[in-house]
């Protein structure tokens, strides 16, 4: 598909593309070049304030604590009463 650069150095996806991409008004692209073609990438922004939940570090403690749980390696309480005597080895 050809697209023309327009005044502005601006293009537009037309609606076959933005259906195929699942793109919505408002989206945000990262831009590069890659080889001499341009590549556009959705991605979503994340607030600052959770930033951490998606460090690599947090992201594999994460996926461990999945493997725990679906392995059952849990242990519920029925109360923190339970749980401190738990740790307490009592």
């Amino acid at each position: 598909m050809l697209l023309k650069l327009r005044r502005n150095a601006q293009i537009t996806l037309p609606a076959g593309i933005r259906k195929a991409a699942r793109l919505e008004d408002g989206d945000v692209l990262d831009c590069e070049v890659r080889d001499g073609l341009i590549v556009l990438t959705p991605k979503r922004l994340v607030d600052k304030r959770d930033a951490w939940f998606w460090s690599p570090e947090w992201q594999k403690a994460e996926a461990g604590a999945q493997k725990d749980i679906e392995s059952g390696k849990v242990i519920e309480f029925e109360s923190v009463d339970d749980l401190l005597a738990h740790l307490k080895g009592e």
